[in-house]
């Protein structure tokens, strides 16, 4: 059964269709087919061919994996170090955060 994916918008598709490119010249630079990136992710010639066409359903895991196999640094971090220092940043920034959040009260204006 096909995975519905919602409506994407054009900036998310531009994207996407980047991310893809970036995959598909990483591959062609180490001279790997497609068949030999799908086996290095671990997924099907198909995904990887979805990838780099941009489509919307692969995970997000199988992608960033891919750009690491291919030699891309995803965010513009180039070692596992650096990455781990975004990581850290980011928890504790969250941490920083209230742990909930609650809709905004709407003042009713009922004085008509």
């Amino acid at each position: 059964m096909k995975k519905t994916i919602a409506n994407t918008s054009p900036m998310v598709a531009d994207a996407l269709r980047v991310t893809g490119q970036l995959v598909e010249t990483g591959r062609r630079e180490r001279q790997w087919t497609v068949a030999e990136l799908a086996a290095r992710a671990d997924v099907s010639p198909r995904t990887v061919r979805a990838v780099e066409e941009g489509a919307p359903g692969t995970s997000f895991a199988t992608v960033l994996e891919m750009l690491r196999l291919t030699g891309t640094s995803p965010f513009g971090v180039e070692d596992a170090a650096e990455m781990a220092r975004m990581r850290r940043r980011g928890e504790e920034k969250l941490a920083l955060l209230p742990s909930r959040v609650y809709p905004a009260r709407v003042e009713v204006d009922d004085d008509f």
